[in-house]
């Protein structure tokens, strides 16, 4: 296959712009980052930077690939992330544009490699059952019914790639948030911090500059896990409930609004 690239170039805190390169030697049982990578081969051996793009398990389970392929977070393929998709999904001749995530949370660090930092953050703020350490406890020990089990496996599925992100015309975080929210949330571990991980993870999410959810659906659409927007309904649950309670953020997110404000 002979493919033609257009490939958006861009240093961090500079100015970027697209730069077209010929990709003539492409086999369809390729990955796309197999193809990248022999671009970039090329780029090296004529004494050019290679093109940055993130990568890491190429199993699509770490999230770590991320590019708006012809305007698509991922690509062409639903349920598949960028390291899972194969040049055969594409045609000889065919022309391609390749980008980062689009996201203000998420800087360019380089080329398509974006900081996504602004995901751990909010992990950090709530995403978590606080439990006393020691020994492993017995499998047993809490019984988890069937239902709950599968639907907290469901959202746990989410790899945090930031696709939702890149996808949404609001740049919303919610499809990520609420998936990290209820995974914990069908847990009877994860009960007694209910309400106060779902305040603290959102207003964590605003203060990182994501924006808001107007149900428009593209983050569900691209997500390679397929998540539900089940999950935003929950987390807007949660919400009300910690609203109800009178609670006030904690821990990071409490550290992040007063930074904020100074």
């Amino acid at each position: 296959m002979k493919l033609t690239l257009n490939v958006w170039r861009q240093k961090k805190n500079g100015t970027g712009a697209f730069k077209t390169y010929e990709a003539p030697h492409v086999s369809p049982d390729m990955s796309f980052l197999e193809m990248l990578d022999v671009v970039n081969e090329d780029l090296i051996l004529k004494g050019e930077d290679p093109i940055a793009f993130d990568h890491d398990c190429r199993e699509g389970i770490c999230g770590m690939c991320s590019l708006m392929i012809n305007g698509v977070a991922h690509g062409p393929n639903q349920g598949v992330t960028t390291c899972q998709l194969h040049m055969r999904s594409f045609k000889d001749g065919d022309t391609i544009t390749i980008e980062p995530w689009r996201a203000q949370p998420f800087a360019i660090i380089k080329d398509l490699a974006v900081d996504r930092e602004a995901f751990d953050r909010i992990i950090q703020s709530g995403g978590f059952i606080s439990v006393s350490t020691g020994s492993a406890p017995d499998a047993s020990a809490v019984q988890v019914p069937k239902p709950a089990a599968e639907l907290a496996m469901d959202a746990a599925a989410c790899i945090g790639c930031g696709a939702c992100v890149a996808a949404c015309p609001n740049a919303s975080a919610m499809l990520f948030v609420g998936a990290k929210i209820a995974h914990l949330g069908f847990l009877p571990q994860g009960q007694a911090e209910r309400s106060q991980r779902a305040l603290n993870m959102v207003t964590q999410m605003d203060a990182e500059g994501f924006g808001s959810c107007t149900n428009i659906g593209e983050c569900s659409a691209v997500c390679p896990k397929q998540i539900s927007l089940d999950v935003i309904a929950r987390m807007n649950r949660d919400l009300i409930v910690a609203s109800l309670k009178g609670l006030e953020p904690t821990g990071l997110a409490a550290k992040t609004l007063e930074q904020k404000k100074k």
